[in-house]
């Protein structure tokens, strides 16, 4: 959305962009949050997704420079761990 919005020349054509992303998020926030609920350390993980990139924009802020690629990196590993911990627990339970 952000970079639609960003590379578009035409109002219209972030108007629409917007509004296309505010109704996919609408339509899937109830998904998102109930599987949220189920899964507690899904949400300490998007929480410590919000933290670092918070500590990376006050760090841009003051004028250092951080590599985008070790804060994707970061986070897609910890999402990666996250998903296999998510998998193991279900196999587990299952049992």
């Amino acid at each position: 959305m952000i970079t639609a919005v960003g590379m578009a020349d035409e109002i219209s054509i972030m108007v629409i962009a917007m509004v296309a992303a505010m109704l996919v998020m609408l339509v899937s926030a109830g998904a998102f949050s109930g599987f949220v609920n189920r899964h507690p350390s899904v949400k300490i993980l998007a929480l410590a997704f919000l933290l670092l990139i918070g500590v990376m924009l006050v760090a841009e802020g003051m004028g250092t420079h951080v590599a985008k690629g070790y804060i994707y990196f970061a986070m897609a590993f910890s999402l990666f761990v996250e998903m296999l911990n998510l998998r193991y627990r279900k196999k587990r339970v299952g049992r």
